[in-house]
């Protein structure tokens, strides 16, 4: 199944590949021969969203480098988005400059196209929020990318509300390319952007991508309040998800999911996707058989107004109260 994304012309497909693992030590997708499974899976699989970064992989760079070699001629078959100007790894480009500056994003865009070995980036985002640099310099200069087709549509990643509501009012003051996209921490455990950058997201026809969308696998089925995986990214990067898990709720949507003859994560992509205005479920893979389970759960199950409330009972948005 494939969306628009936001208000625009650039159609993805519904369940996306995130690329973070690729090149990530430890990781099974750390060489070259299993993130070309992966993204040969996800290819096979109708999944045309991959979205990477230029601080992924570890070293800096590496995630693009091996998605540009594992690509190869199928390059036009994907929509690629990758970002820029994480403030919290080193980049070769920084020099002590403000990483939304004119001159930090013309370094590290023709970084990514060099890396991606593309003439196109299809989306390229911003990030983090660079309190350093004007909003409407960063505008500027990503606008005429835009203009030179080095890049098709632009989005951002880890603004706030208002941050959202500032990038929308100068670009269009400006007469620049507007952002479509926002890409922002969500999932059923995590529900923070529901306070104000779902509805801005909304309200200014954006597309949201939520990232960490299965909560580090807290959503997969996979754990459960006795059994922690031991060869999965929580437990070697972030064991504290788990330990500090509401095991009451996740016990409880276990429960209704058997109850509803769907997996955990049949539900968790269902209700995702019927949560306006998410666009597209971006989750990692390290495996073919991950890269095809999330994509058949991607069109398994969409939940009912009744189900959708059990669950929001579950794990209630914030401001409700429950």
């Amino acid at each position: 199944m494939t969306r628009t994304l936001g208000h625009s012309g650039l159609v993805v497909s519904t369940v996306g590949l995130g690329c973070n693992n690729f090149g990530r030590p430890g990781s099974p997708t750390e060489d070259q021969g299993a993130t070309d499974a992966v993204i040969g899976a996800a290819i096979d699989a109708g999944i045309t969203l991959f979205d990477t970064a230029d601080m992924y992989g570890y070293a800096f760079g590496r995630s693009e480098s091996m998605m540009g070699d594992a690509l190869g001629s199928r390059r036009d078959r994907i929509v690629l988005a990758t970002k820029f100007g994480h403030p919290g790894v080193d980049s070769p480009y920084a020099n002590g400059e403000a990483r939304g500056s004119r001159r930090y994003v013309r370094q590290a865009v023709e970084g990514s196209l060099t890396r991606l070995r593309t003439d196109w980036i299809d989306l390229y985002q911003l990030h983090m929020p660079d309190p350093l640099t004007p909003i409407a310099e960063t505008v500027v200069v990503l606008d005429e990318l835009v203009r030179e087709g080095k890049v098709r549509y632009l989005g951002h990643s880890n603004l706030s509300g208002w941050q959202i509501a500032e990038a929308h009012f100068v670009a269009r003051e400006l007469g620049c390319s507007a952002f479509i996209s926002a890409q922002n921490e969500f999932s059923l455990v995590q529900r923070e952007s529901d306070r104000e950058v779902v509805p801005a997201a909304r309200h200014f026809g954006l597309g949201l991508l939520p990232f960490f969308p299965l909560a580090n696998g807290l959503l997969t089925g996979k754990f459960s309040r006795d059994r922690f995986p031991a060869n999965t990214r929580i437990m070697r990067q972030r064991p504290h998800v788990a330990e500090g898990a509401d095991w009451d709720a996740l016990d409880g949507y276990r429960a209704l999911c058997d109850e509803w003859g769907v997996t955990m994560l049949e539900a968790t992509f269902g209700f995702l996707l019927t949560h306006e205005p998410i666009a597209s479920v971006i989750a990692g893979a390290t495996t073919p058989d991950q890269v095809a389970q999330n994509a058949a759960a991607g069109d398994a199950f969409r939940p009912t107004a009744e189900q959708r409330a059990a669950i929001d009972a579950l794990f209630p948005p914030p401001g409700t109260g429950a």
